[in-house]
């Protein structure tokens, strides 16, 4: 008699297939790691600098490159082994992690450097970003496909929990040079995973421009043709631009508004991971329940009026409520909106159409997050995410009074 399933455990199906389980073992090994140093860099550049402008211009730097590159990620990686694509760019993120470490150690870094190493790390992550997702649907079936992301998630955001931990641990005991070192040996993790899988052949592996051009213009349209898609891409590029950017302001809610420091910071990433984590777990579970489209629109309602009381919270505690809360709808509604891009996506285009959604999240975000920072230095800190949050809402409610059925074309 077969073994029965219980529904409480959808969002972990993807744990049942070989091959996934390395992977997200490797992953969430080196997303502690990064937390470590953007923790530990984030903090750096707030306090050297005191502006908000420059906290926020160097998060954005990671993910601008993204409004180029990740078109032409997607599109390399429909082409190329994605296994071997992958661990190329483990090498390289490795690379720029040992040069900021022995910066540090010779003291010799400075904001301008880490903001180029932003940059370049960046450029790595937008263009292997749309490999890894496709490389995640290649290793489930197309019915685990929410969990695979969903867990995908969870461990990105477990190590949004751990690695401030950590981080606040090793900046108060070896300083900043040991946290940015751990994060250097955490990409050893990568490469070990991926060396445990085996992934299809490329549908393509002749490499030319105009070959690669003609294959993002495909991908382009059709996303274009399918509404589900389009509708996704649109949401996912609001959601950065005016939600997004509480992830790259969270230094500088901690320090200029609470007056704290390393461990503020470090307290209130970890809050925002552990809501994350939370609705990874519980998000298969509200799926089955209510379906995608349901859950889908009720995120995208809640989202804003959660966000304004993150940043209106009186205390640090309160905020680190707000921040859970917060970290959890924006785990929910960005799984929602990827799963349905990649569900409706040919296997073939999944990549391309993975990086479009790259694109968006990143080149929004890299815009919010800056702007955002900026308006913060002239005109108060939580008098513009407060006001971000709340248009947020106007629009929402505006597209679902006026297209009350818009969201059916999220059904897969």
């Amino acid at each position: 008699m077969p073994a029965l399933r219980l529904p409480r455990l959808s969002s972990l199906r993807a744990f049942e297939h070989p091959g996934y389980l390395p992977v997200w073992t490797g992953s969430l090994v080196s997303n502690i790691g990064t937390w470590m140093e953007a923790v530990a860099l984030g903090v750096y550049v707030t306090e050297v600098t005191g502006r908000a402008e420059w906290t926020g211009g160097v998060a954005a730097l990671s993910y601008l490159p993204g409004l180029v590159l990740s078109p032409l990620g997607g599109a390399l990686a429909d082409r190329f082994d994605r296994r071997t694509y992958l661990a190329l760019g483990a090498v390289g993120q490795l690379l720029l992690a040992i040069l900021l470490t022995v910066l540090a150690f010779t003291h010799q870094l400075s904001v301008p450097v880490v903001a180029i190493v932003a940059f370049l790390n960046g450029c790595i992550g937008q263009l292997t970003g749309p490999a890894f997702s496709a490389l995640l649907a290649e290793l489930v079936p197309p019915r685990d496909l929410h969990s695979a992301l969903s867990l995908s998630s969870a461990q990105f955001n477990l190590g949004r929990v751990l690695g401030p931990l950590a981080a606040a641990a090793m900046l108060a005991s070896g300083g900043i040079a040991w946290t940015l070192l751990i994060n250097a040996l955490s990409f050893l993790a990568v490469l070990v995973a991926l060396s445990r899988v085996r992934t299809q052949p490329p549908s393509s592996s002749k490499l030319s421009v105009p070959g690669l051009v003609e294959d993002i213009g495909r991908g382009m349209k059709a996303a274009h043709q399918d509404a589900g898609i389009s509708l996704m891409l649109i949401s996912t590029l609001v959601v950065a631009v005016l939600i997004a950017p509480f992830i790259g302001l969270v230094p500088v809610f901690a320090i200029r508004v609470f007056g704290q420091g390393a461990s503020a910071t470090s307290m209130l990433v970890t809050c925002q991971g552990a809501g994350a984590v939370l609705a990874a777990v519980g998000g298969g579970v509200l799926v089955d329940a209510f379906g995608r489209k349901r859950v889908l629109e009720g995120v995208l309602l809640a989202l804003g009026p959660i966000t304004a009381l993150y940043w209106l919270a009186p205390s640090l505690p309160l905020a680190g409520v707000g921040i859970f809360l917060l970290g959890a709808g924006y785990m929910l509604c960005l799984t929602g909106v990827h799963t349905t891009v990649q569900s409706r996506a040919p296997r073939e285009m999944q990549a391309r159409i993975s990086s479009l959604y790259s694109m968006l999240l990143s080149g929004g975000y890299a815009l919010g997050v800056w702007l955002q920072g900026a308006l913060a230095d002239r005109l108060g800190v939580r008098f513009i995410t407060v006001s971000a949050s709340i248009f947020f809402l106007a629009l929402v409610l505006s597209l679902r009074l006026l297209r009350p059925r818009i969201f059916d074309a999220t059904e897969a």
